[in-house]
């Protein structure tokens, strides 16, 4: 698919299987980073980069190697803007697609929570992934990917 990777920040992502099983049929490459306190199995179609566990290492393995026509998967809004920046496009692992209008608001709102933590209070976290986020995760991937498709 004409220089067309996913690259995924692969520690926290509950949606794995649902890339593979994306990718895989229409031989898009995948490249899972990770730290190596996650074992990941290869299989066909996927590399595995292994970073050490310092708390960006898997963000900044990424940032270095992400670029024009690769789409970014991460629940990190900050990796996210940097790889609309060069480039990419970026989805989340609810199946929300990145843009670069609506970045500034993302990471406004991420800054308002860090200070809130920061400070003592409690934030909400995400809520627990349900087969339904899944498969609209998987039904967007797909849109993502089909749509490169024909641009090529």
């Amino acid at each position: 698919m004409g220089g067309t990777r996913i690259v995924v920040d692969a520690d926290a992502c509950p949606v794995k299987r649902e890339i593979m099983d994306t990718a895989y049929p229409l031989s898009v490459p995948v490249l899972m980073v990770s730290s190596y306190d996650h074992h990941l199995e290869p299989e066909p179609g996927m590399d595995i980069a292994h970073v050490d566990r310092s708390s960006q290492s898997a963000d900044l393995y990424i940032l270095n190697r992400v670029g024009r026509g690769d789409i970014v998967v991460t629940g990190d809004y900050g990796l996210a803007a940097v790889a609309l920046a060069k480039g990419a496009q970026a989805i989340g692992f609810r199946g929300q697609v990145y843009h670069n209008d609506t970045m500034d608001s993302l990471m406004a709102r991420r800054h308002e929570q860090s200070v809130i933590r920061r400070n003592g209070g409690r934030t909400k976290g995400p809520k627990p992934m349900t087969s339904e986020d899944k498969t609209a995760f998987q039904q967007k991937l797909t849109k993502l990917l089909l749509a490169k498709q024909e641009n090529v």
